[in-house]
């Protein structure tokens, strides 16, 4: 996987660092059309869930399992990219998320489970951890690997908050051509939610740098599938879109 990510060197675009002033004039014409001029005192974040969550949502992905399988299978790859050696996933992953989180529902969650549940747990991690040490590979320190990258994104006069989580990102945004890719990992199937995380993925490092990576990607250790998609100017305008339907749903508040 890390070797399809980063692809043929020979074969890059040049950094595109024109496309980002566009699409945050495109994303401010929406938004003043859905929510007009007004300053609003709480803004509407949007986040990479508001995109895909509908009414029809399985339990599979949103079940408190498979939430705590997700956050920890994260973790997993956040010591993975560093050449961390894990002995024990679910230990090991549990130990990572409670170093960078002091307090979190999910957390309060994880604690709450018994014996019997946080067991069922730590082996259907570890059936996930072998699926993705198996795809990964090692990363290259010169790749410049970092982990939950965090971003935030204000539009429309900080009305509208975009905000952002990448699992893992490599590359630099200051080489001549495209060198940046954005990874998820999700512990199950992929579906349209991938399509469009992805796609946010792109547009708010997008906005955030102003250089247009060179592709996102998702692979999902329920089915070991791998989607990548080059970024392009139609990719992120998709997205954009994907924005302003969030927001048409999200506003005004219920």
């Amino acid at each position: 996987m890390v070797d399809a990510l980063r692809g043929d060197r020979t074969r890059r675009p040049r950094n595109d660092t024109t496309v980002s002033a566009g699409l945050r004039a495109t994303l401010d014409d929406g938004l003043y059309d859905l929510i007009g001029a007004t300053q609003l005192t709480t803004p509407v974040v949007v986040r990479p869930s508001s995109l895909h969550l509908r009414p029809k949502t399985s339990e599979f992905s949103t079940s408190s399992h498979g939430r705590l399988r997700g956050v920890l299978i994260s973790q997993i790859l956040r010591l993975m990219s560093v050449g961390v050696v894990i002995d024990h996933a679910f230990d090991d992953a549990v130990l990572a998320w409670r170093s960078e989180v002091d307090t979190s529902e999910l957390l309060e969650q994880l604690d709450r489970l018994d014996d019997d549940e946080r067991a069922r747990l730590a082996t259907d991690l570890g059936a996930h951890r072998v699926a993705l040490a198996r795809a990964l590979g090692t990363i290259p320190a010169g790749w410049l690997p970092r982990s939950g990258v965090r971003a935030s994104q204000r539009l429309a006069g900080g009305s509208v908050v975009l905000r952002d989580v990448v699992d893992l990102m490599i590359g630099s945004t200051t080489s001549d051509t495209a060198s940046v890719a954005l990874f998820d990992v999700t512990t199950s199937p992929l579906g349209e939610a991938a399509e469009r995380t992805m796609r946010f993925h792109a547009l708010v490092q997008t906005l955030r740098t102003s250089t247009m990576p060179l592709r996102t990607c998702t692979f999902s250790t329920a089915t070991g599938e791998l989607w990548m998609r080059d970024v392009d100017y139609e990719l992120l305008s998709r997205s954009v879109d994907d924005v302003l339907e969030a927001v048409a749903s999200l506003w005004p508040p219920t």
